[in-house]
């Protein structure tokens, strides 16, 4: 069911739905985290009536070795290959300049397709997809936050918190490809409102992004480089607020791909697509901004 190249996903996501894993190859090639938590969760390894049958990258040893670490039975030799023998497939690259590159022989032959975060980092890339979900192929793509349990927890008790006024979310590393599990995750908590503008008043490697929605609500994003590894979003209101400290990263891919997979069984992708354009216009927005030196863009 899966085409993948990214050594972390390919590893952990086949582990996920195969239901077996190799730790001491995972550890070998210097991810022992995820190594630790498929040891932690694998009571619940397995998804029933799926199963990764088939993987692709562009070099033959990253293949063999997710291939063997994961129990994946065939290897393809290409893109094209692998369209003919698979019912759907996970693109696990977060290389977003060769989403559509890689993506377009799979959309081509009508494959559901999965697509990890970012989706894109430029407006003719992201119209390509919005054109082919027009035309009705199954493209699915998100960061896994979207449905992180913490997430969940703070979504459930938003009505204790009254009007609500703002949020404030931090992580570690760049913004292009971690900027935007926060935003996932903040969309998601807030129902997914419409953005209506942003601005990056910070720096490379430094990124602040304010947001305004539609609906007047505010909310700060900030990714540094240098913090410690954190994902935390806190979203306060007139009488309460709430932390998500987003930790569960087992939990969150396994719902992840529970949805992508109903999806497929459904024949329609379960998060629509217009909700993924707007956090990817945003995640483009703040780029902009900061590149004319911390202008407002109105999205």
């Amino acid at each position: 069911m899966r085409g993948t190249h990214t050594p972390t996903h390919g590893r952990s996501w086949s582990a996920i739905i195969n239901g077996r894993f190799d730790a001491n190859e995972i550890n070998r090639i210097g991810y022992p985290a995820v190594a630790a938590y498929l040891e932690a969760n694998k009571q619940t390894l397995g998804i029933p009536g799926t199963k990764v049958t088939c993987v692709w990258s562009q070099d033959d040893e990253i293949s063999q070795s997710i291939s063997r670490t994961t129990g994946i039975e065939q290897i393809a030799g290409s893109l094209d290959e692998m369209a003919g023998q698979v019912d759907a497939v996970i693109l696990a690259r977060d290389d977003a300049e060769n989403h559509v590159a890689l993506a377009r022989p799979l959309i081509d032959a009508g494959i559901p397709i999965f697509i990890d975060k970012p989706l894109a980092l430029s407006i003719p890339e992201l119209e390509y997809f919005s054109n082919e979900v027009a035309k009705g192929k199954l493209i699915m793509s998100c960061s896994s936050m979207r449905y992180a349990n913490e997430c969940m927890v703070v979504r459930q008790e938003l009505a204790a918190l009254g009007k609500l006024e703002f949020a404030t979310a931090v992580g570690k590393k760049d913004w292009n490809k971690y900027g935007v599990h926060l935003l996932e995750a903040l969309f998601s908590i807030l129902d997914d409102p419409r953005p209506a503008s942003v601005r990056n008043f910070g720096q490379p490697g430094r990124d602040i992004v304010s947001i305004t929605f539609e609906n007047g609500f505010q909310a700060i994003v900030s990714l540094f480089m240098d913090i410690t590894p954190t994902f935390q979003l806190s979203v306060f209101g007139q009488t309460g607020w709430r932390l998500a400290d987003i930790k569960n990263s087992y939990s969150m891919f396994r719902d992840n791909i529970i949805e992508f997979i109903r999806s497929v069984r459904e024949k329609k992708a379960r998060l629509s697509f217009d909700k993924t354009e707007r956090i990817i216009r945003t995640l483009m927005g703040a780029n902009e901004s900061l590149q004319q030196g911390g202008k407002i863009i109105h999205l």
